[in-house]
């Protein structure tokens, strides 16, 4: 306790806090500290609490005590603090149940608090270095070491005890992990003393003495050197060396331990050789140099060169890999080290560059480059250096140049004091010299060529970085670096070196041309540069100009140069160039090199350069230009761009010449040294020759006549040589080359002079030339030889430019316009078809364009013919493919690529010249038309010609609009049906191209309209149709689409759908698709606005569908009319049935189509109304309409009513049908009711013989065609049972049936009153029909109404007793069918309203009673009849009334009725009423009975069957009434019996019961046998057969059987067979063959 006791005292004096005393509970007491945060208070104590009760992962909750720590203030309240202070120490050291992660941990978390806390920490730490000597746990040296790192100077006081504490125990070190914390306590330590020394004053604390701190240390450090130098693990070994490099910065400072520190340097540089980690010793060395530095104390010389040869040895032995840290550390070293020694460090580097170790020399020069800037700044000679760098210049290694430039670039960026460096400066340039010709000689390895380069691009960057305006760099630059200018090896650096020339020479501007006294070695420096003459300079820096680009930007910097030396080339410049060269360099601004046109640009520096000539205005001065630029051409290499310009300029300074005799030798020197074989040098002397001609004209074509003619003039013996030089080409070059040169000389002359001699003197000298060099020895050939072909439309190209130019407005007309086209034209055409081998028809193209603007001009079908010719020789060829034979190259390929491409663009051009000779748009389609082969071509390649070709021409168009002054564009349409499908070819060029076309007539079509073609959406859609996406291309067509067909004017319309169904004929499928979609887009945008068209665009859909039987094309056709349905129904349906009879099967399918869209109703409407009012229910009248018009008007409904069919069969489901029933039934019942017996028209039988489809059974009945629309229509609204219902009833036969017509619609409304489709509006509208004119109306409408009266829903509908009156009155209609349907009607009252019926029985009755006596109608008494049976059925005998004797007494007059249907009915009726007969009127129906059952037995063998069944069921209800017991009970008896047994069993009970009946029997029949009808004859035959055969003869008298006799024979011979067989067999049963013997 009394140590610790003295420790708080002595910490008290060194200025710390005091530890807080220890409470007996083992806490700390409370401390006065401010109160932390709540928030970061209550955070640490929760996590002391966490510490103390040992919750969670321990080592993660110091972590997170360390962050809260670090991140607030870092103060804890004192009991707090105590607590964690504790356990945190508890934990670092103990030595089992803790892991290292807690441990270290712990010590993170106390140097956490130190921050705040720092003497509790430390007091805790001191604590645990026990005193007593024994060694502390590692974590306590370590936490130390980290203390003294992290708070250096509060460590200070207590080193004396930390240190003490340290010797005490230094014995007791024996592990290698207690020895590397101590380490880490003695540098950390000794670094913080260090750190205190140097800034001493920032303490608070008395300052302790230099001398006491290292009296500190020594001990450690003899004791140190003594022990642990010579340990063997290698992690103690840098633990070791750490210490000792600070033990020795610290104790260097003390003059009595600086020799015990200069004995241990050795060894610390021999740690190279023993630690495995060598940065940590050169860190340490750097620690060490950075001491002394800080301090000035001198070191050895003999330690200098050490310390400098182990550090230069680390950084040049290659076989030590150093990282980028390492190297620069050990730079470092050297750099500290040339601090304290600069002179002996500049010395020993110098001696290292005469190392045989290449890498010692380049370090080296890296060493003195790094010792540049900081020597300079410390105001030192800088000579110092470069005398140690001039040695190894001339070094031959590549990496030591390298250095040597790098060291080059150090020195020119600090101030030049004097001229010294300049063999540095010119060593730059040699090395760049030097890199280039290796490069250019080539053979070089890929690394040596990178070698190459990388030293070009060091030299660039030292001249880049040259600061002219650094002091002392006038004098050491100008004007030797003008010496660098002209020679073209330094090409390369002239970006840089004309940078530094114009700011030098500006400099000197400035300045006045005053640069102080020089040096005398700046003077014979200067004598011995060898300056450029002022034309060299110019002639240089022009070519350069001429390529702005290359090199960088080699240009731009040599014109800048051109005026900043315009006082050095000549002193008349000045002003000029002023002007100029900033409009030459605006020129070049913003263009890049791929956009500048080098033509264009080389016209502007030429034009500037005759501008120069002329200011200079000195014979003698441009003679010397014009040397010096011939003798430049030989510094380039042949051919070459450079070179050309050469030739150029050396024409311009000829023509600024006026000496005449110096050009005309100028031009004839170069006409006769040039080698015609090369085409560069035909190039050079077209060039001169050209030039000169600007203001030589005649000059020039004098000399080029003399020359021609030399070339004429040989004698004969040289046939052979012509012969040979024509074989190897000399003839025709020179021809060629003259050739050219007219052309060029024509571009070049002034225009009057030209116009005087262009027919003889150039156009008929170049066409003499080549005629002449298809000549040999007298004869013509057809030339191969494409450069002369190329010679001779290249000059003709010149010569149209030329005259045309010189011509103006005026329109000068070339006399051999026509010769010259068929000779191109002649060249084009020769031109092989299945490759591109040579720009002949680019060239060709190009000239053809030239000469149609000259006159005379060609008519337009000239031009067509010119243009078909020029276009068929592009389009087929093959497409552009890779390179795959033998020795063709990506270059190879590239130039077929760029030839297709200037031939595409020549094309164009001349479409443009051909479009302006007749500037409109009719001309313009019709030109499209030329390419609209093309366009439809299967070969993708070719439609991507064709459209590329139609995108240039409608450019051109759009360009010149304006000058057609036409107010509106008639094609667009069209043209945008032929090209818009290609926006979606398989090709993505070809889709953009065909987009950019869609763009140009956007554009035409907006300024006629006088509105926006929406260009900003539409120029980004174009773009996206190169999309590989195929949704993104999807959406931009579709929107594409959409604003095309916008500006589509209605009147337009038929030409866009015309081409657009042209091209889905496209052999491209993607086309043909994108044909129909643009079809259909412009009908959904516009389809409101054609009505008038419709009729027109249907039959072009029409006309077009038999080719298009493709279902993916045909969909579109069909929903075009679709369409066109929704906007127009009507004039859609009036356009269809427009079409003629028979209806083809592309009628029909347009018909479903409509059937099949959601407007279906609407067009089923329009129908059912058309076919309403087709025909007139009045009866026509005289004045009849031509014939062919009144079949024209018959065939209408029926064409409505196929439609109608057609339509319904399409439907998806019937609730349309189900809708219009009500209004659809009436009308095809009025239409079954119009043709109901009526023959097809004839014209309709004429085309094509057959109605309809192949198959139909309507083959000529128009009536069946009504008929199958009506089953259609309720094929589609009923169940399929009641269809078969009407077919098992036979409705449809009687409803095509005239005859019966009205049982058909009987049967027919019964199964749709059954079905339930009858409704209110129908009966309201059938009803209507019976005061209609049309008897067959009124007959459909009563049948109707007949069948109507059964249903009981006409009670609801309120309509039961205006049918019925309206049928008592149809009793009496003029047609007998609706009088019968009428009475039909009355009778069914009884199932549809009973009641009614009795209500209204006396009119009933009476009205039927009356059709009784329709004698004209016998169908009309037949159906009264059986009325009234359902009548009397209904009311019996006594509701009848007194109505029953009439009805009795009326029917029995029927009996015989020859109809079969009377008969039957009668029968029928009599048979009710023997059933209704009540008492009152038994009596009268017994004696009514008795002279009527003798018929009605006779009619049991009635020849009808019904009517034989029903006097059957008759005679069964009158037995009752019989007075033939017999007779009755057997007829009530055998009712199964058939009728003609029943007849048997009568007589044969007559002839047993009453013979007085059978004998009434007999007369009945025999009163029958001569009748009139067949039937009943042959009938009363049979029955007299029967009594015969029952009762014998016994009851036939002679007197009887001779008129029967005779009645028989003469029966026997009746014309009807049945009469003469009947009256056969009676004759054999009563043996009356033969006449009867006279008694």
């Amino acid at each position: 306790m009394r140590r610790l006791r003295a420790l708080r005292g002595l910490f008290a004096c060194g200025g710390c806090w005091s530890r807080p005393p220890v409470r007996e509970d083992g806490g700390r007491a409370a401390e006065s500290v401010p109160a932390a945060v709540p928030t970061s208070a209550g955070r640490v104590a929760s996590l002391s609490n966490r510490l103390q009760e040992e919750e969670g992962d321990r080592a993660e909750v110091y972590r997170e005590l360390e962050r809260v720590l670090q991140g607030d203030d870092g103060r804890v309240q004192s009991a707090v603090l105590a607590r964690v202070i504790a356990a945190a120490s508890r934990d670092m050291r103990a030595a089992q149940g803790v892991t290292e992660q807690v441990r270290t941990a712990a010590s993170d978390v106390l140097v956490a608090l130190a921050r705040c806390h720092f003497d509790s920490v430390m007091c805790e730490l001191q604590c645990r270095l026990r005193a007593l000597g024994e060694i502390s746990e590692d974590l306590v040296f370590v936490t130390l070491g980290k203390l003294a790192s992290s708070y250096a100077l509060r460590c200070v006081p207590f080193v004396g005890m930390t240190l003490f504490a340290l010797r005490t125990m230094l014995s007791q070190v024996g592990s290698s992990r207690t020895l590397r914390a101590v380490c880490s306590v003695l540098e950390q330590w000794s670094k913080a003393v260090n750190s205190y020394l140097g800034a001493w004053q920032q303490c608070s604390f008395p300052r302790v003495g230099q001398a006491q701190l290292c009296s500190s240390v020594s001990p450690l450090f003899g004791h140190a050197v003594g022990s642990w130098l010579g340990c063997e693990e290698e992690e103690a070994k840098q633990a070791v060396l750490g210490a000792m490099a600070a033990m020795m910065g610290l104790l260097v400072r003390e003059e009595e331990h600086r020799e015990r520190v200069w004995e241990q340097l050795p060894w610390l540089l021999g740690q190279y050789q023993q630690v495995q980690d060598t940065f940590r010793v050169t860190k340490a060395l750097s620690y060490f140099l950075a001491v002394l530095g800080e301090v000035q104390i001198p070191i050895p010389q003999d330690e200098v060169e050490a310390i400098g040869t182990a550090v230069h040895r680390q950084l040049s032995d290659g076989s030590k890999q150093h990282s980028g840290e390492h190297r620069s550390e050990l730079s470092s070293c050297v750099l500290l080290l040339a601090r304290v020694c600069p002179e002996d460090t500049v010395a020993f580097l110098r001696s290292q560059l005469g190392s045989r170790s290449e890498a010692a020399r380049v370090v080296s020069l890296d060493l003195l480059g790094a010792l540049v800037r900081p020597t300079a700044e410390r105001g030192q000679s800088l000579p110092l250096l470069v005398q140690a760098v001039r040695c190894a210049l001339g070094d031959p290694s590549r990496k030591v140049a390298r250095a040597a430039l790098r060291f080059t670039k150090e020195l020119l960026g600090c101030s030049v004091q004097s001229c010294s460096a300049w063999d540095l400066v010119a060593h730059v340039f040699a090395t760049f010299s030097q890199a280039s010709g290796r490069l250019a000689q080539g053979k070089l390895s890929e690394a040596e060529a990178q070698e190459a380069a990388d030293l070009q691009a060091l030299c660039l960057d030292i001249l880049r970085s040259l600061d002219v305006s650094v002091r002392g760099m006038t004098k050491l630059l100008w004007p030797r670096l003008l010496q660098y200018v002209v020679p073209a090896q330094y090409t390369g650096t002239l970006v840089p070196l004309c940078r530094c020339l114009r700011e030098l020479a500006e400099s000197r501007g400035r300045a006045g041309g005053e640069d102080g006294e020089e040096e005398p070695n700046v003077a014979a420096s200067r004598q011995r540069a060898k300056l450029p003459r002022p034309q060299a300079l110019l002639a240089r820096l022009l070519v350069v100009a001429a390529a702005p680009h290359a090199g960088g930007g080699c240009g731009v910097a040599a014109l800048r140069l051109l005026r900043a030396l315009s006082a050095e080339i000549h002193g008349a410049l000045g002003m000029v160039w002023a002007v100029k060269i900033p409009f030459l360099l605006q020129c070049l601004e913003g263009q890049s090199e791929s956009c500048l046109d080098s033509a264009e640009w080389e016209q502007l520096l030429l034009k500037f350069l005759r501008t120069s000539l002329e200011t200079i205005e000195s014979q003698a001065w441009t003679v010397g230009l014009s040397v010096e630029l011939s003798q430049q051409t030989g510094s380039y290499p042949r051919p070459s761009r450079e070179q050309a310009f050469l030739y150029k300029a050396v024409g311009v300074s000829l023509a600024a010449c006026r000496h005449v005799p110096y050009v005309r030798r100028e031009m004839k020197k170069y006409l006769l040294r040039m080698n015609y074989l090369e085409v560069s040098e035909r190039e050079a002397m077209i060039s001169v020759v050209a030039g000169s001609a600007e203001s030589h004209f005649h000059l020039a074509l004098e000399v080029l006549q003399e020359f021609g003619a030399s070339m004429e003039e040989r004698p004969v013996s040289g046939a052979f040589k012509r012969l040979k030089e024509y074989h190897q080409g000399k003839r025709a070059g020179r021809h060629a080359a003259l050739v050219l040169a007219y052309g060029r000389i024509a571009l070049r002359a002034p225009p009057e002079q030209l116009l005087a001699r262009v027919e003889s003197d150039v156009v008929g000298r170049i066409l003499r030339h080549y005629r002449a060099s298809c000549q040999v020895l007298g004869f013509s050939f057809s030339t191969k030889d494409v450069q002369l072909k190329l010679a001779l439309i290249r000059s003709v190209a010149e010569v149209s430019r030329a005259v045309r130019v010189a011509g103006g407005s005026r329109g000068v007309e070339l006399c051999r316009k026509r010769e010259l086209l068929g000779t191109l034209l002649g060249f084009v055409q020769g031109e092989p078809r299945d490759r591109l081998a040579s720009p002949v028809r680019r060239e060709a193209f190009v000239a053809v364009g030239h000469l149609s603007k000259l006159k005379p001009s060609l008519s337009r079908e000239e031009n067509r013919d010119l243009l078909d010719q020029c276009v068929g020789s592009v389009m087929p060829l093959p497409a552009l493919e890779p390179a795959e034979e033998e020795g063709a190259t990506a270059a190879d390929a590239g130039h077929v690529q760029g030839l297709h491409a200037r031939t595409m663009g020549a094309l164009g051009e001349l479409l443009t010249a051909l479009l302006e000779e007749d500037l409109s748009s009719d001309w313009l389609a019709e030109m499209l038309h030329v390419l609209e082969y093309w366009l439809t071509s299967a070969k993708e390649w070719e439609r991507e010609r064709a459209l590329q070709a139609c995108a240039q021409l409608l450019g051109a168009f759009e360009e010149r609009f304006e000058l057609t002054g036409e107010t509106s564009f008639g094609p667009f349409g069209s043209m945008v049906g032929l090209l818009a499908p290609f926006t979606c070819d398989s090709l993505a060029t070809s889709r953009q191209r065909a987009g950019a076309c869609l763009g140009h007539l956007l554009r035409i079509q907006g300024r006629t309209l006088e509105t926006g073609a929406e260009e900003d959406e539409v120029q980004p859609l174009c773009q996206r149709l190169s999309a590989p996406d195929a949704e993104a291309l999807r959406q931009a067509s579709s929107r594409l689409r959409k604003i095309v067909c916008k500006h589509i004017p209605p009147a337009q319309a038929t030409d866009f759908l015309s081409a657009a169904l042209d091209g889905m004929l496209s052999a491209q499928s993607t086309c043909a698709q994108a044909a129909g979609e643009w079809l259909l887009t412009f009908l959904e945008t516009c389809g409101g606005q054609l009505l008038t068209e419709v009729p027109e665009i249907l039959s072009i859909i029409y006309v077009r569908m038999p080719t298009m039987q493709q279902d993916t094309l045909r969909h579109f056709l069909l929903e075009a009319v679709s369409l066109l349905a929704l906007y127009h129904p009507g004039a859609v349906i009036d356009s269809l049935l427009q079409k003629q009879l028979p209806m083809d099967s592309d009628t029909e399918e347009l018909w479903r189509v409509l059937g099949g869209k959601f407007f279906v109703d609407h067009v089923l409407r329009v129908l059912m109304e058309k076919l309403k009012n087709s025909g007139s229910d009045q009866p026509r009248t005289s004045s009849a309409k031509p014939e062919a018009e009144e079949e024209e008007a018959a065939l209408e409904p029926l064409k409505m009513t196929r439609a109608i069919s057609v339509v319904v069969s399409a439907l998806q489901s019937p609730e349309a049908v189900l809708r219009l029933l009500p209004e659809l039934l009436p009308v095809l019942l009025k239409q079954i009711s119009a043709t109901v017996g009526k023959e097809m028209p004839s014209s309709a039988l004429i085309t094509r013989g057959k109605l309809f489809l192949k198959g139909h059974a309507s083959d000529d009945n128009p009536c069946r065609l009504s008929l199958e629309t009506l089953e259609a229509v309720l094929r589609t609204c009923l169940d399929g049972k009641w269809l078969r219902l009407l077919r098992q009833q036979g409705a449809w036969a009687a409803l095509e049936d005239p005859r019966a017509h009205h049982d058909g619609v009987c049967l027919l409304t019964g199964v749709l009153l059954r079905a339930g489709t009858v409704s209110l509006p129908l009966v309201l509208v059938l009803t209507r029909w019976l005061d209609a004119p049309s008897a067959n109306l009124r007959v459909t409408a009563a049948a109707f109404c007949a069948e109507l009266m059964k249903e009981p829903a006409l009670q609801e509908w309120r309509c039961l007793q205006p049918i019925a009156r309206a049928l008592l009155e149809k009793l009496r209609d003029s047609s007998s069918t609706v009088r019968q349907m009428a009475a039909r009607g009355l009778g069914n009252l009884v199932s549809g309203a009973p009641e009614k019926l009795r209500k209204h029985k006396g009119a009933v009755l009476e009205a039927l009673r009356r059709g009784l006596e329709d004698a004209a109608a016998a169908e009309v008494v037949a159906e009264s009849l059986l009325a009234l049976a359902k009548v009397v059925t209904e009311l019996k005998g006594k509701a009848v009334g007194s109505a029953f004797r009439d009805i009795a007494r009326a029917t029995k007059g029927f009996f015989d009725a020859e109809q079969a249907s009377l008969r039957s009915a009668a029968f029928t009726l009599y048979g009710v009423l023997a059933a209704s007969a009540t008492s009152r009127w038994r009596s009268f129906f017994t004696a009514e009975l008795g002279s009527t059952w003798a018929t009605l037995v006779l009619h049991l063998r009635d020849p009808d069957p019904g009517a034989s069944m029903a006097c059957q069921g008759a005679l069964r209800l009158c037995a009752p009434f019989l007075g033939l017991r017999r007779v009755r009970q057997g007829l009530a008896v055998n009712t199964r019996l058939s009728a003609a047994e029943l007849l048997g069993d009568v007589c044969s009970q007559l002839a047993q019961e009453s013979p007085e009946h059978q004998e009434m029997l007999y007369v009945a029949a025999r009163r029958r046998f001569l009748g009139s009808c067949g039937e009943l004859q042959a009938a009363a035959l049979d029955v007299a057969g029967v009594l015969v055969e029952h009762a014998g003869l016994e009851w036939l008298t002679r007197e009887e059987a001779m008129p029967l006799s005779a009645t028989l024979r003469v029966l026997r011979s009746d014309g009807d067979p049945r009469v003469q067989q009947a009256a056969a067999r009676l004759l054999r049963d009563t043996g009356l063959e033969q006449p009867p013997r006279r008694r």
